[in-house]
């Protein structure tokens, strides 16, 4: 049977039965398989229905699966400042990435911007979240393919900085830390020369890592030149972050359209050459390297001052102003009651997330709850080509595809 019977111009399944109809034609060589949810390197929730002649895959078809949160219609129900614990929950491998994300979204609205001490300590902690995402990302995909000491030296790497995180914010996972207008708390005593210690730790364990994998030859052979994506084909699934940069596009949310204090600091973005699986990993593992430089710079840079903005509309007022006056009483009742009323309109805040764009779609009518709060998530388009991706290579190679692309069931949920 013809594989143009079943399949789109663009190389989709145009009927998700397609692969069931074929197995069931006696005369047919492929075959219906299911890969997943229960494969552990689905993690959980993806399924992807692939159709097969011998080992080499000829379709697939992915489903997402049921991990379905509902982010939108939660925030729509919340005042703002109730909606950045639900973005801890999206990327919850790099979740100060979308509450710093969120919250300039919200402060974008209002047209007010951080106070510079709050903007660098975002970008250290944002950064760290950066090198945690990649650590968790990279000691997966290795493991998944049989590299289970990188997955845990990979580990050990990213508790020295989780524990930085718990310093600062009280949890490691669910940080819900930043504030519309600033951050919930500043950084601790003594946490600068913490932060270069952990840091310094940090880099022995990747330097041993980079030593036990990046020439290893069972390992190349399994990664490279499978799944190569061209530059226009990545720009054309709306590939962003490490994903797009492996296939050759400088594109850089930090550098392109800088926010934040990213404009005075001084860094790289790591390119590939070729677009698979192997850029991928080693274009991760140079952005560890450049979010290091990138903390040391903000460190070193951080100024003394606020970490929220002197506006009795955005910030709670202290608790002795809360019972010492009635003026702090009253402003506390209306934040808490009330809730945050951003100027009605609509805007759309884009970030560096650890995965690629994390941008936040707000609507407001001057309420305390938002009309609309749409995310879009990086690992969607990702999830997207994996069809693309995979066809021409073998089962096998799915697993090494899927773990180069990322994929965080928190942000996926539609």
């Amino acid at each position: 049977m013809d594989n143009s019977d079943f399949t789109n111009q663009a190389g989709l399944t145009s009927n998700p039965a397609a692969g069931r109809i074929l197995s069931e034609d006696p005369d047919s060589a492929y075959m219906t398989i299911e890969i997943g949810p229960a494969h552990p390197a689905m993690h959980g929730i993806m399924r992807f229905t692939t159709v097969i002649d011998g080992e080499e895959i000829i379709e697939m078809v992915p489903e997402i699966g049921y991990l379905h949160r509902g982010f939108e219609k939660e925030s729509e129900n919340s005042k703002w400042i109730q909606i950045v614990p639900y973005t801890d929950r999206l990327n919850y491998v790099s979740p100060l990435l979308n509450n710093i994300g969120y919250s300039m979204a919200v402060e974008k609205l209002f047209g007010i911007e951080a106070p510079p001490r709050a903007q660098y300590t975002r970008v250290i902690m944002g950064e760290i979240s950066r090198i945690t995402d990649h650590l968790t990302c990279l000691g997966a995909a290795a493991m998944e393919v049989g590299g289970f000491t990188f997955f845990l030296w990979c580990i050990k790497a990213r508790e020295y900085l989780w524990e930085l995180v718990e310093n600062v914010s009280g949890a490691r996972l669910t940080t819900n830390w930043t504030r519309i207008g600033g951050n919930a708390t500043d950084v601790p005593d003594g946490f600068l020369d913490e932060l270069q210690d952990r840091i310094e730790k940090a880099k022995e364990v990747m330097i041993e890592c980079d030593k036990l994998l990046t020439r290893n030859k069972i390992f190349i052979d399994r990664v490279k030149n499978v799944a190569t994506v061209s530059k226009e084909d990545a720009i054309s699934w709306g590939f962003t972050g490490p994903m797009l940069r492996a296939s050759g596009v400088p594109y850089d949310l930090r550098r392109a359209d800088s926010y934040s204090v990213y404009d005075e600091l001084d860094f790289e973005v790591p390119i590939g050459s070729v677009g698979d699986c192997f850029d991928r990993f080693l274009v991760r593992l140079e952005e560890m390297w450049q979010s290091i430089a990138i903390i040391e710079q903000a460190a070193d840079k951080m100024p003394a001052g606020p970490i929220a903005v002197d506006d009795r509309r955005m910030v709670l007022p202290d608790k002795k102003e809360v019972y010492g006056n009635i003026e702090g009483l009253i402003d506390h009742f209306k934040l808490v009651m009330e809730g945050h009323q951003p100027p009605a309109g609509e805007i759309y805040m884009p970030t560096e997330g650890g995965n690629g764009e994390v941008g936040f779609y707000l609507v407001s009518d001057g309420s305390g709850n938002p009309v609309k709060c749409r995310v879009r998530p990086p690992c969607f388009n990702f999830v997207a080509a994996m069809p693309a991706m995979c066809k021409g290579n073998y089962v096998a190679d799915i697993i090494p595809i899927f773990g180069s692309i990322n994929m965080i069931g928190g942000e996926l949920d539609r």
